[in-house]
């Protein structure tokens, strides 16, 4: 898959190690797409044996792309707004956590909502320090996608996932290494020497035991993924049409604090 001209991610075979790079902050529909087609090609390719999922300049994902996602509302509803959880958040993480080959997710910057959903898919998690995390989806009147409800409580233990989740309060790399959401934290300037070494390690280990205790791993939870997955759906198209979550999307536009009512 070469890159495109225009395109919002970048995808780069070196040696058995293929980086998918995330050029632009936000998940557009382009950007969406793109990225499917990016982790398929990636899964496909029998030579590639490790991927690393990385972003650019200060930000790793920032989600959903609000401004699309207001006029998406506006045209369609919840209903239509949120069939891209179907159309492309599943797929995506869904093809990320079940690769039969480890995945590692360089958080080189601020990491929020479905881009935090994404780095918890993969299976080893580096981060730069000074990166930012937070949840974001009940600041805007949602609930997690892209396995969120699932992968955050399985990180970092269900207390805390309900706070990062319920507050949705900014948190440090330092704080998600405490907590276990993160395995490392270099200093900026050398994570992409750190990852790439690690990518190497893991490009020349034993790819079909890596296959199989991954799938070992995600078995070993109680709710099925798919079924996490379609009840992440099912609540975000009913929060979707509310007044809370339009109101605080055309805030979050607008640049001013939303106002939540319980409608």
């Amino acid at each position: 898959m070469p890159d495109l001209p225009g395109s919002s991610v970048g995808y780069d075979v070196s040696g058995a190690v293929a980086t998918i790079t995330l050029t632009t902050p936000a998940l557009g529909t382009q950007a969406k797409d793109s990225l499917l087609e990016a982790v398929g090609a990636a899964q496909s390719d029998e030579s590639v044996r490790c991927v690393v999922l990385t972003g650019t300049g200060r930000v790793f994902c920032a989600g959903q792309d609000l401004g699309e996602h207001r006029a998406a509302l506006e045209d369609g509803g919840s209903q239509g707004a949120l069939s891209t959880i179907a159309a492309h958040y599943n797929p995506i993480v869904t093809a990320l956590a079940t690769m039969a080959k480890p995945v590692v997710a360089a958080i080189n910057g601020s990491c929020a909502g479905a881009g935090l959903g994404l780095a918890l898919a993969c299976d080893i998690r580096v981060a730069a320090a000074g990166a930012k995390f937070t949840t974001a989806f009940t600041a805007i009147g949602l609930t997690p996608d892209s396995g969120l409800s699932a992968s955050l409580a399985r990180a970092v233990g269900t207390a805390r996932a309900s706070e990062l989740v319920l507050l949705s309060q900014p948190f440090t790399a330092e704080e998600a290494l405490a907590w276990g959401l993160v395995g490392r934290v270099v200093p900026g300037e050398q994570l992409a020497a750190e990852v790439e070494a690690l990518a190497g390690r893991l490009a020349a280990g034993p790819t079909l035991a890596y296959a199989v205790a991954k799938r070992a791993m995600r078995q070993a939870w109680g709710a099925p993924w798919d079924q996490v997955l379609a009840a992440e759906e099912r609540d975000q198209i009913a929060l979707g049409a509310t007044t809370d979550h339009q109101g605080a999307v055309e805030a979050f536009v607008n640049k001013q604090k939303p106002t939540f009512t319980g409608r």
